[in-house]
């Protein structure tokens, strides 16, 4: 309380107001987090509506993490995108019974750490996996400043102004000495508790967490949208499920509107951190969230062993049903960070971690026919054309069948009664046969003989590449199915590199039939681009630019732009090195193509495949006309020095004056490999500030380390 206050002089609007967001935030936090309100609606209101009222008279006293600024009105044009300062990386998923994923997950971390059998169980954390949207709030100086969506992990959409609008999310953290701090109410507003101190906010935290709707929300969500489509809008539908109605608010352009869906959160971690001492265990780090006022879900335990997993799963299981909100399974943590640190990431995976799903919800239907869809990348896809039936909470007519392999081993057949799967948003696949339903007629289904070998796209050759089970389309450059794919490869920065020829450029130009072929967008020009949505004479004329200077490449480039099938920028430099012409690996036998460095029987039937089909040869001539060039003969087989054939190398951290994609280029122009991840098959770590995990697994396995310095040696053959 301020002295003049304490006089019993009136409070200036600045110490008033912030009293007010004081208890404003409290309160939400009781009322939105704990469940437990202290004061009515009312009393609420009349304190939200005086700081309202404060901050329109004096505009220079509203803050970011204001409670007024939680519903915003700018109205989005796009999102953002949002790089992540630290990945947010997968978990690893087993879907077997209840005792075999707890049991396996634990011998293989008791492995991992080199446990005998005499060594105490290890000590894990377990929660909830929920069936949401994942997040990433970024706090600076404990103010919310962006929100995030997972997106590919790397990188996401920037969504702050619709998690603003989520009153469970706190815009300010609360920082204490003490976890169990807690704030009292006091005769002059919330207060905190006897030997508690707020202490200042670090520089930046980030909290993890997954976005949800409620079950009893979102029936309510959808009884209002059935009232809305009773009235006669148009616009309104109905949501499938809980997890959809969720994300496509989270995703929603117009926070006001996102701020009519109702929508909660719950933290399970941490991102980047910086200036604030990390607790040592997880369960730890769950408890100072929850102290900061950022909600974590109660139904969260610390066991010990496996038997303390698969009792964790049960329980869990046994109250799913009666959950406020739905989950497909559990997550097991390895508690200690000391231990996760050991334990370290493989496949841009924690081994520390793994979610264990419940059985997901099936029903049975008749299969009454097979249709083929062709991918994006070509691949040949059977579906199940049901006798309509509700699953997983909608209705589900089609069911992917996977691949020939697939059908085959599961011996379906059209006309047989099949079980249909279908949890969250998975695609509906059917999993198996009822056997003593299958009517005398039932007919059996061979993927290629039905087709003749053809796509039914575009005529092309269907392939099957040796142990692989899925058929695709060799018509890459020319099938319509795959046009988009195709141009966004083509367009690539490793590739032909077109500046300005995105996702959504491309998703313009092949949507409207400006552009049906690759060599047509290189006939692009302002005329015709005009008419795109957001496309003014500059954006055009820098994409003209952009083609015109991807013209002149190298034959590795163009090889590599083509997209054929096993053919990756390491195989199409070694192809251009041996060949030094084009024309010579278009007629190249089989047998030939296997001269090649790392050319086998596969990548060589591939790249046969690929230039049998005419379609494909003469997109190829087309771009050729279109005034695509290179030095012929560029690079055979020994015209420069490899000093790096035949070794793999690994980068991490970042180089002094190198990027990432440069030192790649140079390495595997040297002949090398570079690999994503280091191994007893590694030889050279190239490792610069900042380098992580991969340089501690270097020293460990006695991996050679090198910084740029010995990279540029090594790359001179010195």
């Amino acid at each position: 309380m301020s002295t003049s206050a304490a006089k019993g002089a009136p409070e200036s609007p600045a110490v008033r107001a912030e009293a007010l967001r004081e208890q404003l935030h409290h309160h939400a936090h009781r009322y939105y987090v704990l469940d437990e309100p202290e004061i009515t609606d009312a009393d609420y209101d009349r304190l939200f509506q005086e700081l309202q009222a404060i901050e329109a008279a004096h505009p220079e006293l509203l803050t970011p993490d204001s409670p007024t600024q939680r519903i915003l009105g700018k109205v989005l044009d796009g999102f953002t995108v949002v790089r992540h300062a630290m990945p947010m990386l997968s978990i690893r998923t087993e879907t077997d019974t209840e005792a075999t994923g707890a049991i396996a997950f634990d011998a293989r971390m008791r492995r991992e750490l080199q446990l005998g059998e005499t060594d105490p169980p290890i000590e894990y954390a377990a929660e909830l996996k929920f069936d949401g949207l994942a997040i990433n709030l970024r706090y600076e100086q404990g103010v919310l400043v962006q929100a995030a969506t997972r997106g590919n992990g790397e990188a996401g959409e920037d969504v702050t102004q619709n998690i603003r609008t989520i009153a469970q999310i706190p815009l300010r953290l609360r920082f204490l000495t003490s976890v169990r701090a807690e704030l009292v109410e006091a005769p002059a507003g919330p207060e905190l508790a006897e030997g508690a101190e707020l202490v200042e906010a670090p520089p930046v935290i980030e909290i993890r967490g997954e976005v949800y709707m409620r079950r009893d929300d979102f029936e309510s969500l959808n009884e209002r949208q059935r009232e809305l489509i009773a009235q006669g809008r148009k616009n309104e539908k109905t949501f499938v499920n809980p997890r959809n109605a969720a994300a496509g608010a989270v995703r929603q352009l117009d926070p006001a509107i996102a701020a009519k869906r109702p929508l909660s959160f719950f933290a399970y971690g941490l991102g980047d951190v910086q200036g604030w001492e990390i607790p040592p265990s997880h369960s730890a780090v769950l408890d100072a969230i929850a102290a900061m006022g950022v909600p974590v879900s109660p139904d969260r335990e610390v066991v010990q062993g496996a038997e303390g997993l698969v009792a964790f799963h049960r329980s869990m299981g046994a109250k799913r049903d009666s959950l406020p909100f739905d989950i497909d399974g559990v997550v097991y943590k390895v508690n200690a960070r000391e231990l996760q640190k050991k334990l370290g990431f493989v496949s841009r995976e924690p081994r520390w971690a793994v979610a264990h799903k419940y059985p997901a919800q099936e029903q049975t239907t008749v299969l009454k026919g097979i249709e083929v869809q062709v991918g994006r990348t070509g691949k040949l896809t059977p579906v199940a054309k049901l006798e309509p039936v509700f699953v997983g909470g909608t209705t589900v007519s089609n069911a992917t069948l996977h691949n020939q392999g697939e059908i085959e081993r599961k011996d379906v057949r059209i006309g047989d009664t099949v079980i249909v799967r279908r949890a969250g948003d998975v695609i509906p696949e059917v999993v198996g046969v009822v056997a003593d339903k299958r009517p005398a007629d039932a007919e059996p289904f061979d993927l290629y003989q039905r087709l003749g070998g053809k796509c039914p796209v575009c005529g092309s050759d269907v392939e099957r590449a040796e142990g692989e089970a899925d058929w695709r389309c060799s018509g890459g450059l020319f099938c319509p199915a795959q046009r988009k794919q195709a141009m966004l490869h083509f367009a690539g920065r490793r590739a032909m590199d077109i500046e300005g020829l995105g996702d959504k450029l491309v998703e313009q130009l092949v949507d409207s039939g400006l552009i049906r072929t690759l060599p047509e967008v290189y006939k692009l020009g302002v005329a015709k681009l005009s008419v795109l949505e957001r496309m003014a004479d500059k954006s055009a004329q820098n994409l003209i630019a952009g083609l015109e200077k991807s013209k002149h490449t190298t034959l590795a480039r163009f090889l590599f732009a083509l997209g054929i099938r096993q053919v990756g920028e390491s195989t199409a430099r070694d192809l251009a090195r041996h060949f030094g012409r084009l024309e010579r690996i278009i007629e190249a036998s089989e047998a030939q193509l296997l001269e090649v460095n790392d050319v086998g029987p596969i990548v060589a039937h591939s790249i046969r495949t690929f230039f049998d089909q005419p379609h494909n040869v003469e997109v190829v001539e087309q771009l050729r006309a279109c005034g695509i060039t290179w030095a012929e003969d560029e690079g055979t087989a020994d015209s420069s020095p490899r000093p790096l054939l035949g070794k793999t190398l690994v980068l991490t951290g970042t180089l002094p004056t190198l990027t990432r994609d440069e030192a790649k280029d140079m390495i595997e122009a040297a002949g090398g490999k570079v690999a994503g991840s280091v191994s007893k098959k590694t030889h050279y770590v190239v490792a610069g500030e900042a380098a992580g995990s991969k340089l501690d697994k270097a020293n460990e396995l006695g991996v050679t380390v090198l910084d740029e310095e010995g990279l540029k040696a090594l790359l001179a053959g010195d």
